[in-house]
């Protein structure tokens, strides 16, 4: 049977501590795209699209695509940018109401918006409102999900990545259609188990290349092929945003029409979680102070070609930091480093002021530290030539987590002080593929020293460049101590603000 499905794309992490909002411009910046056009952006990039797509195509589907929305973590969404994108979803699931056999949504699972804390949850209810209770509804989360009962309740199948850094984004999309496939032929009736820990974040942060992470994702693999088990999906959280339901969970789509599946689906998640919590003292980093990574710089000796890799942890963009912290900065700086490289700087003012000369031109002026010198450090002023200058920072990403997907850092700049090149940007945008250097000037692989504004996701790309990888936290709002940030609606008790003793209570919705 050749089905009709609806699918599309809203996608960003928000980190309540970021004091800024994310509004619809910041969707312009990466893909804000409707029907064909958002296909033509996305059908060939590292996309759930195009898994989506890919299953559609080869089973003779028709696809109503809405919309592809997708944004850098950051601030809350704006009570005005959520309504008129989910609106637009909305508007096509009214318009397709009785023509449609499916949907297929590609979702973060930590979005934050004005009025509502779980805007994904609200979204998948308004399309339950839309389309009634039995139409088949397929999602796909990013790993740092903050998942809630309402997304839990309104997705018939729920699939996450199991890679951080996350190079299975078309994979994840192609499992969910290809459940949902079943779900529409009526060989199956899938439901979505919940199990939320009292934790703020797995132990390495949903890490898919340390143990003993990497092992609750294989186990996840194998839990998929029992009777009746439609996809399970291990969630790391995101400690950045303070809601009541933040933190780890384990989600588990089972088959109602399969005898004993809810139970197996129950025993999986309790499995997984019981692992969770008993390895959540097992963090594999170790987060070194500024003056520690200054230490380490002087006392560094390669074994292998390649920079030493520095990822500025706390001030992650992809955590919704605020991207210009300078501590770090200002440490490799004062050690006199010669063919070094840091970035992505996001300091629109700075970038804004560079353009206004001219490459090889020598100039002085105030960097980074601007949005809140508290977390990561005060402005530094700066005297330095200006290597390189592109009007839209555009690229396209060749590497493994943004491979053919077209990137913008709006108005960017080189500015070497010393010898460090500073790659300064004006949109938001953590460090994640080695063309958002190599574009600009700066080739990574023949630097000696790389400081790299990412927690993970650098790895992918950076990691097989690097004579070796070291994490700093410079004090900036993504710490990994959460005790410099102040909770108010997480559900207490929650690890590691609070003490918990033997095995607590798991949420099971």
């Amino acid at each position: 049977m050749s089905f009709h499905i609806l699918t599309a794309e809203l996608i960003q992490e928000c980190s309540t501590f970021n004091t800024g909002r994310t509004g619809l411009d910041e969707y312009r910046v990466e893909i804000l795209a409707t029907g064909t056009e958002a296909i033509a952006q996305r059908r060939e990039g590292r996309a759930e699209l195009k898994g989506f797509l890919d299953v559609a195509e080869a089973e003779g589907w028709q696809v109503t695509h809405a919309l592809s929305a997708t944004a850098t973590p950051g601030p809350i969404v704006t009570a005005e940018a959520f309504e008129h994108l989910a609106g637009i979803i909305t508007d096509a699931a009214r318009a397709q109401k009785g023509r449609i056999h499916g949907v297929l949504l590609g979702l973060h699972g930590a979005m934050g918006a004005e009025g509502f804390d779980d805007p994904e949850g609200e979204l998948i209810t308004r399309l339950r409102a839309i389309l009634g209770p039995d139409l088949p509804i397929g999602i796909t989360l990013d790993l740092h999900t903050n998942t809630t009962p309402e997304m839990a309740a309104g997705a018939n199948v729920a699939v996450s990545y199991k890679t951080y850094p996350h190079i299975d984004h078309v994979e994840t999309g192609a499992q969910a259609a290809r459940v949902l496939k079943r779900l529409m032929e009526g060989s199956a009736k899938g439901r979505t188990l919940r199990l939320k820990l009292p934790m703020l974040d797995e132990a390495n942060g949903g890490r898919s290349d340390v143990m003993p992470t990497m092992e609750f994702y294989d186990r996840a693999r194998r839990y998929e092929t029992q009777p009746g088990i439609l996809a399970v999906s291990v969630n790391a959280g995101f400690a950045d945003a303070d809601i009541l339901e933040a933190g780890p969970s384990v989600l588990v789509s089972y088959d109602e029409l399969t005898a004993g599946a809810a139970a197996r689906a129950e025993e999986i998640a309790r499995d997984l979680a019981q692992s969770i919590w008993e390895a959540r003292d097992s963090c594999v980093n170790r987060f070194l102070s500024v003056p520690e990574t200054a230490d380490y710089i002087r006392a560094f000796k390669p074994t292998r070609p390649g920079p030493l890799v520095i990822a500025d942890f706390a001030d992650n963009p992809g955590a919704g930091a605020y991207g210009d912290a300078t501590n770090l900065l200002a440490g490799m700086l004062d050690l006199g480093l010669e063919n070094a490289a840091f970035g992505p700087m996001i300091d629109p003012e700075a970038a804004a002021t560079l353009h206004q000369s001219q490459e090889g031109d020598t100039v002085t002026l105030a960097v980074g530290g601007k949005s809140d010198p508290r977390f990561g450090g005060d402005p530094l002023v700066l005297t330095g030539e200006i290597r390189h200058l592109s009007a839209e920072g555009l690229l396209v990403g060749d590497g493994p987590v943004i491979g053919g997907i077209t990137f913008r850092f709006g108005k960017t700049a080189v500015l070497r002080v010393n010898g460090v090149d500073i790659l300064i940007v004006t949109e938001r945008g953590q460090a994640y593929d080695l063309q958002q250097f190599k574009a600009f000037g700066i080739i990574p692989e023949q630097c000696s020293v790389l400081g790299l504004k990412s927690q993970q996701h650098f790895r992918a790309a950076f990691e097989p460049i690097a004579a070796e990888v070291i994490v700093c936290d410079c004090g900036a709002i993504a710490s990994p101590d959460y005790k410099i940030r102040t909770y108010t609606k997480v559900r207490r008790p929650i690890w590691p603000l609070d003490e918990i003793s033997g095995t607590p209570e798991f949420r099971v919705s």
